[in-house]
């Protein structure tokens, strides 16, 4: 039985305290948070406190806060022979300052904690300081996901800013379709089957080779035409992005 102690009252820290739950083989023995408000969902099924200082016994500690925090609450964890991991993306593992074991639990996924998640779907990336800890969160993470990846720090943060590119840039195209779709009455559901089928696409193909389009085609005419449609911001957004297909096509 893996003992395991939440530190934080996130979205992260909220699903990963939900599935622990659920697993027989291991035991969610407590989650800390700063405010008593972050406890209240927790209070059903486990132990809480927001006192770093009364944190229970556990054989990992893993801290979901904000990375700027990451810091100073692993510095105020005194369980010597106990293993802290952070779940960052962006955060190196020895920004960790815990007398102990470190390591890293990241979960490559974008996390809302009204919106349920398969942890099946989930990547893991692991990293440790030693065999015998990497393995141990391999087990930890093989409880509730399948997932697994051996990552170090320097590969987790270029991973982060793919990231970023593939989930937060992508998801803003999003809403500045929806914005051209409101200001000129369509609705923005007719769209999304395309954003469906674009984003299975890449399972089958390299996304360079599924790239399409006017800028991939190079149809000025086109190109003109949707420009005359834009804001000067999207138009901005609009000009860059279709230079930046050009310019990879250039170089295949």
């Amino acid at each position: 039985m893996i003992r395991i102690v939440i530190i934080g009252g996130g979205n992260v820290a909220t699903h990963l305290a939900k599935a622990f739950n659920k697993t027989k083989e291991a035991s969610l023995v407590q989650v800390y948070a700063r405010k008593n408000i972050q406890l209240e969902p927790f209070k059903d099924f486990t132990a809480t406190t927001n006192s770093l200082e009364l944190l229970k016994d556990a054989d990992v500690y893993i801290i979901a806060v904000a990375d700027g925090a990451i810091t100073n609450v692993s510095s105020k964890i005194k369980k010597k022979s106990s293993l802290v991991v952070h779940t960052s993306g962006s955060v190196s593992m020895d920004a960790l300052k815990n007398k102990g074991r470190k390591g890293v639990f990241y979960l490559l996924q974008s996390f809302s904690k009204t919106k349920e998640v398969n942890f099946n779907d989930i990547p893991f990336c692991l990293e440790a300081e030693n065999k015998n800890d990497l393995e141990l969160l391999e087990k930890l993470a093989k409880l509730i996901g399948k997932n697994i990846y051996h990552i170090n720090s320097k590969q987790r943060k270029s991973l982060h800013v793919a990231a970023v590119f593939v989930n937060n840039f992508t998801n803003h195209m999003y809403k500045i379709g929806a914005d051209i779709c409101k200001e000129h009455q369509v609705p923005f559901e007719v769209l999304q089957p395309l954003i469906k089928e674009t984003a299975l696409k890449i399972k089958e193909l390299a996304p360079d080779k599924a790239q399409t389009g006017p800028a991939k085609r190079n149809d000025q005419e086109t190109i003109k035409n949707h420009l005359k449609l834009l804001n000067k911001k999207q138009q901005e957004i609009y000009q860059l992005i279709t230079k930046s297909i050009q310019n990879d096509g250039k170089k295949l």
